[in-house]
C-alpha cells in the first residue's frame, strides 16, 4: 500500500522539481527526495504508515545497507568532513566528492608518505566516494553544483561562513531550489558569533577549546594529541547529525540546516573536565597518562615498555596489589578508598612504579590475564596491526587503487549483524567520475559535457 501511494506521487514530483530548479536537463530523472519518495528509499519522506517499523520487508532486505539510495553531495576537504562522509559511504550512501580541478582536496598534497603519487593521508579517509572536478568560481561550475544539490539528499560543506553564499551555493540558495536537502555546514567556530569567520584547523581548535591545556606531561608543556581528535570528533558529530537530519526529514518532509563546528565539538567532549570547572570551579591540569579522579589509572614503565593499568573500584585495587604481590599496600589505611588514593597519589604511584619496573611487559600481561582488571600495553603501530583482536575485528581494510595497486587503511569501527561494510571502493583520483556523474545524475549529453570540459568548468581524470 505504501509503495503504491509513493509511486502515484512520483510523476508530480518530477514536475515540481523542474519548477524548483529549471536549469536541470530535461533528461534527468527524479531525485527521489522528500519531494519524490520511492518505496526503496524509506528515509526520503514521511508517510501515512506507522513509521519505519511498519514498513513491509523487501526481499533481500537484510543484505541492503541502511543508506543505499541516499545521495550525498560532499564539498568538504581535509579531515572532519571527509571522515564523516566516508562513514556515511560505508553505510551505502552514494558520496559525490566535489574537488578543485587539478589540485583536489588539500590533503592530496600532504606527505610524505606517499604511495606512488597518492597521499596516504588522503587515502585514509576517502574510500567509497566518487570524485568530480568542478570549478565552482566558473558560473557553469556553480550551476552544476546547484543541479546536483537538487537531485541529492544531503549537501555537506566546510567553507568559511559566507563563502559559498558568494557563489550562490549557501544554505538559503540551495533551500530555494531544493527544500528537501539536509544541508550540513562544518566550520571552525559556528555560523554566527564574535569569531565565526575565523578559519578553523584541528590544532587551533584543540588549543582554544582547552584540550591542549589538559594534554601532556604533568610538569611539561601542552601537547597536541597524536591524531587530530578535534577534527575526528567533529566528523563523528557530523555523521550522527546527518543521520538525524535524514530522520527529521522523514518525519516532516522538509530539509534543514545543520551547524557543526570544531570548537563546539571539542568543548562538548570535555565532559567531566568541563563539569569539574562549571560546578566546582576546579581548574583542569595536565596529568600525562594518569587520571585526575582515579588512582591508579595510568601507564607504568616496565623493564622493556609500558603497561596501562586502571583500578576503577576498590576491589580492582586489591586485585592489582595481589598481582604485584603488594598485599600490605591494599591494607594500608591511606589507600583503602579511591578518594584516599587520589589524596595520597604520589606515595602510592612510587610504590607501584617500582614494582612494575621489575618485570618485562609480556610477564605482566600474563599475570593480569583473567584478573578482571583493565590493562593493556602501549603498542607501536606494528604491534597494533598484528594484534589478534584488531585482526579479528576486521580493522585492516584492503582495496585495489586504480593507479597504485593494493592499499590498506583502518576499517570501520562498527560491525552490524545484518549487513557488511566489506568490498569498499578505493579513494578516487581527482575528477575520476566527473563525466559519469554528469551523465548518470544529471542526464547530460556528450556534447554538453565536451563544452564544459573545453571551458574548464569541469575536468575528467583519465585513468591510464
Amino acid at each position: 500500500m505504501l509503495g503504491a501511494a509513493l509511486r502515484r506521487r512520483s510523476c508530480s514530483c518530477v514536475r515540481r522539481r523542474r519548477r524548483l530548479c529549471p536549469t536541470l536537463p530535461s533528461s534527468s530523472g527524479c531525485p527521489a527526495s522528500p519531494l519524490c519518495p520511492s518505496p526503496q528509499r524509506i528515509l526520503s519522506s514521511p508517510s501515512r504508515s506507522r513509521g519505519v517499523q511498519g514498513s513491509a520487508l523487501q526481499p533481500g532486505a537484510n543484505k541492503v545497507k541502511p543508506l543505499e539510495g541516499v545521495k550525498i553531495l560532499d564539498l568538504t576537504r581535509v579531515l572532519a568532513g571527509p571522515f564523516a562522509t566516508m562513514n556515511l559511504g560505508d553505510l551505502g550512501a552514494e558520496v559525490i566528492k566535489v574537488e578543485r580541478p587539478g589540485v583536489g582536496d588539500d590533503t592530496r598534497a600532504w606527505g610524505p608518505p606517499f604511495v606512488g603519487t597518492e597521499s596516504v593521508y588522503f587515502l585514509s579517509v576517502n574510500r567509497n566516494k566518487k570524485s568530480i572536478a568542478v570549478n565552482m568560481k566558473n558560473p557553469k561550475g556553480a550551476k552544476i553544483i546547484r543541479e546536483l544539490a537538487a537531485v541529492s539528499d544531503v549537501f555537506v560543506e566546510n567553507y568559511v561562513p559566507g563563502k559559498l553564499a558568494e557563489m550562490g551555493l549557501g544554505y538559503e540558495d540551495i533551500n530555494k531550489i531544493a527544500p528537501h536537502v539536509v544541508y550540513c555546514s562544518i566550520t571552525g567556530y559556528g555560523q554566527t558569533g564574535p569569531v565565526f569567520q575565523r578559519a578553523g584547523y584541528d590544532s587551533v581548535a584543540a588549543a582554544v577549546s582547552g584540550l591542549m591545556h589538559i594534554t601532556g606531561p604533568e610538569d611539561g608543556d601542552p601537547v597536541r594529541p597524536g591524531v587530530a581528535m578535534t577534527d575526528l570528533a567533529t566528523g563523528l558529530y557530523t555523521y550522527g547529525a546527518i543521520m538525524a537530519g535524514l530522520l527529521q526529514r522523514y518525519k516532516t518532509g522538509k530539509g534543514l540546516h545543520i551547524d557543526c563546528n570544531l570548537l563546539s565539538s571539542q568543548v562538548a567532549c570535555l565532559t567531566h573536565i568541563a563539569a569539574n570547572y562549571l560546578n566546582c570551579k576546579m581548574e583542569a591540569k595536565r596529568w600525562g597518562t594518569a587520571h585526575g579522579s582515579i588512582v591508579p589509572y595510568q601507564a607504568f614503565k616496565t623493564k622493556d615498555g609500558y603497561l596501562v593499568v586502571g583500578a576503577g573500584n576498590d576491589q580492582q585495587f586489591v586485585t592489582v596489589c595481589k598481582i604485584l604481590n603488594l598485599l600490605e599496600v591494599s591494607k594500608d589505611s591511606r589507600y583503602k578508598t579511591n578518594k584516599l588514593r587520589v589524596q595520597n597519589r604520589k606515595e602510592l604511584i612510587e610504590i607501584l612504579s617500582a614494582r612494575f619496573s621489575e618485570k618485562m611487559t609480556t610477564k605482566w600481561l600474563e599475570l593480569f590475564e583473567g584478573s578482571g582488571v583493565p590493562y593493556g600495553p602501549i603498542n607501536s603501530m606494528q604491534q597494533v596491526f598484528s594484534d589478534p583482536q584488531v585482526l579479528h575485528n576486521g580493522l585492516i581494510m584492503e582495496m585495489d587503487h586504480p593507479t597504485v595497486g593494493k592499499i590498506a587503511v583502518p576499517g570501520p569501527a562498527v560491525r552490524y549483524s545484518e549487513f557488511s561494510a566489506s568490498k569498499p571502493k578505493p579513494p578516487p583520483l581527482v575528477g575520476q567520475h566527473t563525466v559519469e556523474v554528469l551523465k548518470s545524475a544529471l542526464g547530460y549529453e556528450d556534447k554538453d559535457i565536451e563544452e564544459l570540459l573545453g571551458t574548464g568548468a569541469v575536468v575528467q581524470h583519465e585513468v591510464k
